[in-house]
């Protein structure tokens, strides 16, 4: 959560002009910062698989199947509802982005039903689409007439509504998400194995898939649609190597992400004692639907105070932007440089964690149904 703020305040203070994934054009710190962010949509899918396979120790498998569909349906409600005022503070739905929280809730909704089959089942349902739905990339949603809406929410980011008063953009499709949860739910098998088992496997697994990734990618055909290049320098070839695609998240993109996630979670499996240093980290995560959301009201409330101080006007902090600048519609000379957006994000953290803690207290004192969505 710490991590993707950082792409958030970015999205708010840097260029929105200026690609970070267009190597002809963006520094290798603009990239980088991009590229670091990559792996908190992909954990999130994951780990809220896998939560939901943990989740039956305590639920019937009827129980985490109306959870999963109910709390689906609410993340939808939140995204277009609740998120998109926090990201542009006006409620005239000019222009729509459908992200991450809606993807998350259809992918949990697919999941509420998918639980209902043995899991090694779901899990290879879900490895599947992560494996072959690359074979879709030729298919365009222009050529599919009516159609093409419903291809933009499966497989290829498009327009959901496309009229000159209202915009609807789904940035996030839903094939290769719902692939990650699915497999995220079949990984939660191996938290009833032994520790050390586990944790060998989760090893095998990460260091598999950054294996599997290297070749495929060092092959430059399967995978993504598209290809690295040499470079005028090796640091900016390897630039091009790892400059996977995310909308939608390619097979390459996902192992990229996904490998060092799992050897992520093999180094922290079966840690007793968090360092000092990583209890703030702790405690946001304890919370993540909470901080998700109101670190969108703080980063945006930023803008809109540094608008007023530095140009005296904040009008296009609360405007629909473009589509190719959203979420805000910056004024000329707004853009920060990297230095700054770094120090703003490192303000962002600090200033969540009081909250964070706040609401992490309330959620262990109380037992109320309506926290489980929140």
């Amino acid at each position: 959560m710490m991590v993707m703020a950082l792409d958030h305040v970015r999205d708010y203070f840097g260029d929105l002009s200026a690609s970070p994934t267009n190597l002809a054009t963006a520094s290798t710190g603009l990239f980088l910062t991009r590229w670091v962010t990559h792996i908190c949509a992909p954990v999130f899918f994951l780990v809220a698989g896998t939560g939901a396979y943990l989740a039956l120790r305590r639920r019937s498998t009827s129980e985490l199947s109306r959870f999963l569909v109910t709390r689906g349906l609410w993340l939808v409600v939140l995204e277009i509802v609740v998120l998109r005022f926090a990201m542009q503070f006006n409620v005239d739905y000019q222009v729509t982005l459908l992200t991450v929280l809606w993807a998350l809730g259809w992918s949990m909704v697919v999941l509420g039903a998918l639980v209902h089959l043995p899991t090694r089942l779901v899990a290879a349902f879900g490895i599947v689409l992560i494996l072959v739905h690359n074979l879709l990339d030729g298919i365009n949603a222009g050529t599919l007439g009516a159609l093409g809406p419903l291809w933009s929410v499966l497989h290829a980011p498009g327009f959901l509504l496309n009229t000159p008063d209202h915009v609807v953009f789904v940035a996030y499709p839903l094939v290769p998400w719902i692939g990650v949860t699915a497999a995220g739910y079949g990984l939660g098998q191996l938290y009833d194995l032994g520790a050390e088992r586990r944790r060998v496997m989760l090893a095998w697994l990460g260091v598999g898939m950054i294996a599997a990734f290297i070749i495929l990618r060092a092959m430059n055909g399967y995978g993504d649609p598209s290809r690295w290049s040499a470079q005028e320098s090796p640091l900016r070839t390897l630039l091009s190597f790892i400059n996977t695609t995310k909308y939608p998240p390619s097979l390459l993109f996902l192992l990229m992400t996904l490998g060092p996630a799992l050897l992520l979670l093999r180094a922290l499996d079966g840690q007793r004692t968090i360092p000092p240093w990583l209890q703030p980290a702790v405690i946001i995560g304890r919370v993540p639907m909470f901080f998700f959301l109101l670190h969108f009201v703080l980063i945006h409330l930023l803008a809109v105070a540094a608008s007023a101080v530095r140009l005296g006007d904040a009008s296009g902090m609360f405007q629909s932007a473009s589509l190719d600048k959203f979420p805000i519609t910056q004024p000329p000379g707004w853009p920060m440089g990297l230095p700054a957006v770094y120090m703003i994000w490192t303000a962002v953290v600090v200033l969540m964690y009081r909250p964070c803690r706040w609401f992490a207290e309330v959620r262990r004192r109380r037992t109320d149904w309506w926290l489980s969505y929140l």
